[in-house]
């Protein structure tokens, strides 16, 4: 998108300084900048997990689902709870 911009005399100089430490253009240093300013993850979203209590391979657990009865399936997961 293109757009016009009026930026104030001391922006512009960190802009043109960022081109020069960085080796890029206005416009790259110009988006950089704005991505810089938006809001910051600094937490990692983690799901908690639950062992089943089940033995064996369960790298393919949506084939091993299919081949079993799912109340089967339910009533052994909360045995070996």
């Amino acid at each position: 998108m293109r757009t016009t911009v009026t930026l104030d005399p001391d922006v512009e100089q960190l802009l043109r300084e960022r081109m020069a430490a960085k080796g890029v253009s206005f416009k790259r240093a110009f988006n950089d900048a704005v991505r810089e300013s938006g809001p910051r993850v600094d937490y990692v979203f983690e799901t908690p997990s639950s062992r089943l209590g089940l033995k064996g391979d369960l790298d393919h657990g949506g084939e091993l689902l299919s081949e079993l009865d799912v109340d089967d399936f339910l009533a052994a997961a909360r045995r070996h709870a």
